[in-house]
């Protein structure tokens, strides 16, 4: 099996240094909900030096509440904002002579894409219109990923290391007690039984089925450079190819 292992790097809150070395994707705050641009440079020349692929990560326009809240936009606002941010951040690409690879929506926007499909059609046709070869990434099952193929991208699934889900196959809301994984080997069992399975536990214990193309750990949790360390020890362990989507096999 295969998978790629993302974090969300750039925002200003994590040690993306030590996070670095683990992964294969990182998602790039860039503007929205934290990040501009001395922090996009040194977030994509430290990828670089890793060998890491560069995603952008949009966001509600949201620094106050780290773009975990819910803003009311039309559907053409959306569009319009995540374009802006997807840009910036190709800008430096360019730049620093990398490649832009993904967009991984952040926050309370991944989450309304996930579930309201004229909020995912904007933000596929954003990504569309900037770079038709970018991959749009989105939560496994949800409706970012069908809007993501009806505008003719590719997409990746992704499940979560450690934060809950529900029977239905959305994520605990942040609100609710248990929503993240605070005990690493919980958070590994979670990640054991999503690549051996296919599928992972629900916090009410209903068995979910998960298909994944790519793992994220959340990069602003304070732990998360040791999370990242033996998620991916865990992972390689399983006998799992750990490797960016496109990367050479």
């Amino acid at each position: 099996m295969r998978i790629d292992f993302n974090c969300d790097l750039g925002e200003g809150c994590g040690d993306d240094a030590a996070i670095l070395p683990w992964i294969t994707s990182a998602n790039v705050a860039c503007g929205g909900h934290a990040g501009d641009d001395d922090s996009m440079r040194a977030t994509v020349a430290a990828c670089l030096e890793h060998g890491v692929a560069v995603g952008a990560h949009p966001s509600f326009p949201d620094r106050a509440g780290f773009g975990r809240r819910a803003l009311v936009m039309t559907p053409a606002a959306i569009a319009d904002f995540v374009a802006g941010q997807i840009e910036a951040l190709a800008a430096v690409c360019r730049r620093e002579g990398a490649r832009l690879v993904h967009v991984k929506p952040h926050g309370a926007l991944y989450n309304l894409a996930a579930q309201d499909r004229a909020v995912a059609d904007s933000i596929a046709r954003a990504v569309a219109a900037h770079d038709a070869g970018l991959r749009l990434v989105g939560l496994a099952g949800s409706r970012l990923l069908a809007a993501g193929r009806a505008a003719g991208l590719a997409v990746a699934g992704e499940a979560f290391a450690e934060r809950r889900y529900e029977a239905g196959g959305s994520l605990t809301p942040r609100a609710l007690p248990g929503a993240s994984i605070e005990v690493l080997e919980d958070a590994i069992e979670q990640v054991r039984m999503l690549v051996r399975e296919g599928a992972v536990v629900a916090r009410t214990g209903e068995r979910v089925a998960v298909r994944a193309d790519t793992l994220c750990l959340h990069g602003d949790r304070p732990d998360a450079a040791a999370f990242a360390r033996t998620l991916r020890r865990a992972l390689d362990g399983c006998g799992v190819r750990v490797a960016a989507p496109g990367a050479e096999a």
